[in-house]
């Protein structure tokens, strides 16, 4: 395990992490959360669109699109 923490937006595509904490607004964090963006959820990263920006992540079995600005809030551990 490499147990390196880091944000969601420093992954590269196929890489692995589990979420440690999301540092934003209470709107946005209440948006991650109902998502199911909790503290140990594990997250991959599947696809960058073609502009680079949303991110498509594999969370819980569904495919969720991230912009950029909000991946650069929450807080991942390499696995």
């Amino acid at each position: 395990m490499n147990n390196e923490t880091v944000y969601l937006w420093d992954l590269s595509v196929g890489e692995k992490a589990k979420v440690q904490n999301i540092e934003t607004s209470d709107f946005i964090k209440r948006r991650m959360l109902d998502m199911g963006l909790i503290k140990g959820t594990y997250i991959e990263v599947l696809q960058k669109s073609p502009a680079g920006d949303p991110v498509a992540y594999f969370i819980r079995g569904a495919v969720i699109a991230l912009r950029d600005e909000d991946t650069k809030k929450i807080l991942v551990e390499k696995v």
